[in-house]
């Protein structure tokens, strides 16, 4: 282990990788149920999807292990396959498209093919080391925000309202307790530095569930999504179902070329951008950046993230990429490739006993994330607020946009738009790197992309 990770050099042992991955992994493995449930929206089968999202995890996880030897896990990314379901799929079938899934596909494919030749041009690598401090720092803090609130939505703390856009909800409910208490939980164990806290919250809060929902408290109701806490093995199959292997449609992008470029436009634009804020937030928290602010082996990682979406498109999945909960198994202690190879692993094994983990409900995670967030946003304290004006207003927005828009990529678009922007009014112009110029006219891009059917 120590040959393969560097263990001692990183600060870390066996045993803290472990339980950091094991962290990670629980405070992801909900993507195994959703993404079937989204992408069946499309057409696909569920089991098929199951076995994909896992095996394409499996392997995405492992080349980031190895590749660049980073304590960072890769699934089917959320929105991204809400946009491969409802935004590409779902008007296709209504228009009369026999079997859209497999355009889309198709589509991810592309994707995938253009990220590694991005990937090797260093391309990616550049963007990732050319983002200003301050923005880094911003995005850091801002992603801190964004998984604060999906924990918080995911245990029904936060709900949406009509009039006043978010609300808090049922105070009374089992799920906004047990979540709270379960962050009360972690910060007790976190002050008497208990190993493995921010497990051990998210296993405690799964077990206190079990017992609400023994005593009658935590009612099953599958119309509400509130699903039995214990694993049921009845009638499961542990063998995992055949997904589906090369599934593309190519005789769509030949007479339906301009259609097609925007569909690979729009995964390619928010993969690129929620991949490169995950790694700049995850180095950043786990003191990976080294002292120019630069993140040593990048190259490396953005490859894993291009190849997990190339086998996952092929397995017949949705973009893989690098997910930001990671930033959980970072917090617990996580430094190496070690950490991504135990949450390969997990996954591997929840190909076969997936009704254990799939019964660990979303409120259990909310503790996890919340507190992760927490020591996420202790980055704006590195931030500098009396310098340049340009990275000041970056690195704010960057931090208010993701949270209030709900996406990573967007917090990147609207601070590295704003960063430029000011930098040329400013009359600092020599200052913006050349790859940050194409950042901007890929940002002006999809700002069009997205206005254009609004115009329409």
């Amino acid at each position: 282990m120590e040959k393969l990770f560097k263990l001692k050099e990183h600060g870390t042992d066996v045993k803290t990788e472990m339980i950091a991955g094991v962290t990670t992994f629980l405070s992801m493995v909900y993507i195994l149920a959703v993404n079937p449930s989204i992408l069946s929206a499309a057409g696909m089968d569920k089991g098929a999807v199951f076995t994909a999202t896992a095996v394409s995890a499996v392997l995405a996880t492992l080349c980031m292990a190895f590749f660049a030897n980073y304590p960072v896990a890769l699934a089917s990314g959320m929105g991204l396959n809400a946009y491969f379901a409802f935004s590409v799929c779902v008007p296709m079938a209504k228009a009369g498209v026999t079997d859209p899934w497999q355009i889309a596909l198709t589509a991810v494919l592309v994707e995938g093919i253009i990220f590694i030749i991005l990937s090797l041009f260093k391309f990616r690598e550049t963007l990732v080391n050319k983002v200003p401090a301050n923005l880094k720092f911003g995005i850091t803090a801002g992603i801190g925000l964004f998984i604060t609130i999906v924990g918080l939505k995911g245990a029904g703390i936060v709900i949406g309202d009509s009039s006043t856009l978010v609300a808090m909800g049922n105070v009374l409910s089992p799920q906004f307790i047990l979540a709270l208490v379960g962050l009360l939980l972690i910060g007790i164990m976190h002050h008497y530095k208990v190993p493995g806290a921010i497990l051990w919250g998210i296993l405690a809060t799964w077990v206190l569930g079990m017992i609400a929902q023994l005593c009658g408290w935590y009612v099953v109701d599958i119309e509400k999504e509130a699903y039995s806490l214990f694993p049921s093995f009845k009638d499961y199959s542990f063998l995992p179902a055949a997904p589906n292997f090369f599934k593309f449609n190519f005789s769509y992008v030949t007479s339906h070329l301009p259609e097609f470029i925007v569909i690979v436009f729009s995964f390619l634009f928010v993969d690129l951008f929620d991949t490169v804020g995950t790694l700049i937030g995850v180095a950043d928290k786990g003191g990976l950046l080294d002292k120019d602010g630069n993140l040593p082996k990048a190259g490396g990682a953005l490859m894993a993230d291009a190849v997990g979406t190339v086998v996952g498109a092929c397995l017949g999945t949705s973009t893989v990429t690098s997910y930001v909960e990671s930033s959980a198994g970072v917090a617990q202690g996580g430094r190496t490739g070690l950490t991504a190879v135990t949450t390969a692993v997990l996954f591997a094994v929840a190909l076969f006993l997936s009704p254990i983990f799939l019964a660990i409900p979303g409120f259990a995670t909310t503790p996890a994330l919340v507190f992760v967030g927490l020591l996420m946003m202790s980055s704006v304290k590195k931030m500098t607020f009396d310098g340049d004006i340009a990275d000041t207003i970056g690195g704010f927005v960057a931090i208010v946009m993701m949270p209030f828009t709900y996406s990573i990529a967007n917090g990147i678009m609207y601070g590295i738009l704003s960063w430029v922007i000011l930098k040329v009014c400013t009359g600092k112009i020599k200052e913006v790197h050349p790859v940050m110029w194409v950042s901007f006219g890929l940002f002006v891009l999809r700002i069009i992309t997205l206005a254009i059917p609004a115009i329409g």
